[in-house]
């Protein structure tokens, strides 16, 4: 497990937003890690972690596509029935609210869950 900062960043929900960001990324060498992308109401949220916040941050700017931050937790678990059951079990007895999760599996048995949570430091210690 370990903290992180996930980007965030808020655009109207149309064709290419997402290509836009994305391709500004890879064209400042940038790897996503992990995305998440949504719309509600016509308004589109895009989370990602991405292997330098720094640069990513400055070539998103320099496109002029505004982004924000959100703490996070990168989690590692076995990829079986349950696993993120028992996470999010373990944070609400903790009174931590979980405000996005999202996950990918690449075989191998292992899958990767990332919480955006408002304390990640808090989140850290109850998971232990």
């Amino acid at each position: 497990m370990a903290k992180t900062t996930q980007i965030t960043v808020t655009a109207e929900s149309k064709p290419g937003v997402l290509a836009k960001v994305c391709d500004t990324l890879g064209k400042a060498g940038v790897n996503i890690v992990a995305i998440c992308a949504g719309d509600v109401s016509g308004r589109g949220k895009i989370r990602l972690v991405v292997s330098d916040l720094a640069r990513a941050k400055a070539a998103l700017g320099a496109a002029k596509i505004r982004c924000g931050e959100e703490g996070a937790l990168l989690v590692s678990v076995d990829d079986h029935p349950g696993a993120l059951a028992g996470i999010a079990s373990r944070l609400a007895a903790a009174k931590i609210n979980i405000k996005c999760a999202y996950a990918s599996t690449a075989g191998g048995g292992r899958a990767q869950i990332v919480l955006a949570v408002a304390n990640p430091d808090k989140a850290e210690r109850a998971l232990g």
